[in-house]
């Protein structure tokens, strides 16, 4: 079943990113994972207020696919720079509708 990341990120400093994006992006890539958004243009357009600066939403193959990108060595490194550097929220959403009849 597909999966999908859905993250909220607001930099607290932007030391890290120019060696993150490069990094997470080759790895997002070994896992199986397809970014289809990343951008600081977006718009909210219901509920209150949820500011964050960039929207990712990353395409997995599977749950184990995105848990192993999460895990994997390689990627720790750089998950601590987003962390200490941002503001962040990460979502896995399973590609399915569980509200349909």
């Amino acid at each position: 079943m597909t999966y999908y990341s859905v993250l909220n990120v607001t930099p607290t400093s932007e030391e890290w990113i120019p060696e993150y994006i490069p990094n997470a992006s080759k790895l997002v890539a070994k896992h199986g994972g397809k970014y289809l958004s990343r951008t600081v243009t977006h718009e909210q357009i219901e509920g209150t207020d949820a500011s964050a600066a960039v929207r990712v939403i990353v395409e997995w193959p599977s749950k184990e696919a995105a848990t192993a990108f999460m895990k994997d060595p390689g990627y720790i490194p750089f998950l601590e720079m987003r962390t200490t550097g941002s503001i962040s929220e990460h979502f896995l959403l399973a590609g399915q509708d569980d509200m349909a009849e």
